[in-house]
């Protein structure tokens, strides 16, 4: 089997392939610190809630929900931006 220079060269990753994959792996990983943070301090602050006023756990709860909610949007938005970086930036 006779493999030309050509088709090697063509194969071979280039610098702009690398640069990239980094910058998807940057936007996926430094994307989802913030939603990390930020959802540890919401059940942080939830379950000191509760623990002051039990008798509010239902609507704390509900609250605590929606900004969960919230919160994985942004780390979602981080994984797009990635997975675009990766397959439609050329």
């Amino acid at each position: 089997m006779d493999v030309s220079a050509a088709t090697i060269v063509a194969a071979a990753p280039t610098t702009e392939t690398g640069l990239r994959l980094m910058g998807a792996g940057l936007a996926a990983g430094l994307g989802v610190i913030g939603p990390g943070v930020g959802m540890g301090l919401l059940f942080g602050s939830a379950i000191e809630s509760i623990a002051r006023q039990p008798e509010l756990r239902g609507e704390i709860r509900l609250n605590m929900f929606i900004g969960i909610g919230i919160i994985e949007a942004l780390a979602l938005y981080a994984l797009v931006v990635a997975l675009i970086l990766l397959f439609v930036v050329k």
